[in-house]
């Protein structure tokens, strides 16, 4: 019989690609973990691992396995979802993994919600960025990732449920006096002519993509990762930027967000992600319903 828990090491192996690697993802010893896919290969009578220098390469029988793991891991999540329906509600802990932007407006909202109507049931948060989070997931140290489009997984991809959670959309951010600073709303195209901050690289594409669609290309003049960074700039009068409605500007009164006209305007999906199985985990729902209305609130706002 196999040993769901050394299943899981290799599903974790095939993600980080070395020993170390799937350790420290596990929060266990390399020997641990060597010794895990020692017992796995013993259980199905089958060599999984061919080693080259540091990394390991995964044999063909692996590959076959692990085939099948995804839809045991699945099995198994829904088989404790199943389980939970007799218990007393939704109690213990439940780990989400977000975005910097998503706090202030969805996550925390969420977990504040569930705190105040489930007492017995614990919000965890934690910062990460799209492989971070997936890498929680998939290692169990995460029950939930809220991720940003694009950057994620195939919709298909069978170790994960993702669901569309909102369309956070874009607005145009400018200095408070610059020239589009009194206006109501905008078309992208009437800043052809300005100088732009670039983002990080999934904000950066979705402006160029954005831009292309009005006729033009943004004249990149400065580049910042934070988005304090790169609001400080906007606010100096070095460039203007497209902001999600999930960013915040509250510490930069210096700011004017103006909504952009047009049909599609840009914006970018919010997935939610989670082990395929789990979803209907009491405590996971819960917490999903709680998202659910914190992105209602967001999108009407």
């Amino acid at each position: 019989m196999i040993d769901l828990r050394r299943l899981h090491v290799l599903r974790v192996l095939r993600e980080e690609g070395t020993v170390t690697a799937t350790a420290r993802a596990l929060h266990l010893t390399p020997s641990a973990v060597s010794q895990q896919l020692r017992q796995l290969a013993a259980d199905v009578g089958a060599e999984l691992l061919n080693h080259e220098g540091r990394r390991v390469a995964l044999t063909s029988a692996a590959h076959v396995l692990l085939g099948h793991a995804d839809t045991i891991a699945a099995e198994w999540e829904r088989t404790r979802a199943d389980l939970a329906e007799h218990s007393d509600g939704a109690a213990g802990r439940v780990r989400i993994a977000g975005f910097a932007s998503s706090f202030g407006s969805l996550l925390v909202p969420a977990a504040a919600r569930v705190r105040e109507a489930n007492p017995r049931l614990e919000v965890s948060l934690a910062e990460t960025d799209i492989d971070q989070g997936l890498r929680r997931l998939l290692a169990g140290r995460a029950d939930i990732a809220v991720l940003p489009v694009p950057g994620t997984p195939p919709l298909d991809d069978p170790r994960f449920d993702q669901r569309i959670l909102l369309r956070d959309r874009q607005d145009l951010v400018v200095w408070t006096g610059h020239r589009l600073a009194g206006r109501d709303a905008v078309e992208l195209a009437e800043t052809a002519s300005e100088d732009w901050i670039a983002p990080h690289h999934d904000q950066h594409e979705l402006i160029r993509v954005a831009c292309a669609a009005a006729g033009f290309t943004p004249r990149v003049a400065h580049e910042a990762a934070e988005w304090s960074c790169v609001l400080s700039l906007v606010e100096g009068g070095f460039g203007v930027c497209l902001l999600p409605a999930l960013a915040g500007v509250a510490a930069h009164r210096g700011l004017v967000r103006i909504p952009l006209l047009g049909e599609p305007a840009p914006a970018r999906s919010v997935l939610t992600c989670v082990r395929r199985g789990s979803r209907a985990q009491p405590a996971i729902a819960v917490v999903m319903a709680a998202l659910e209305d914190a992105a209602r609130r967001v999108s009407s706002g």
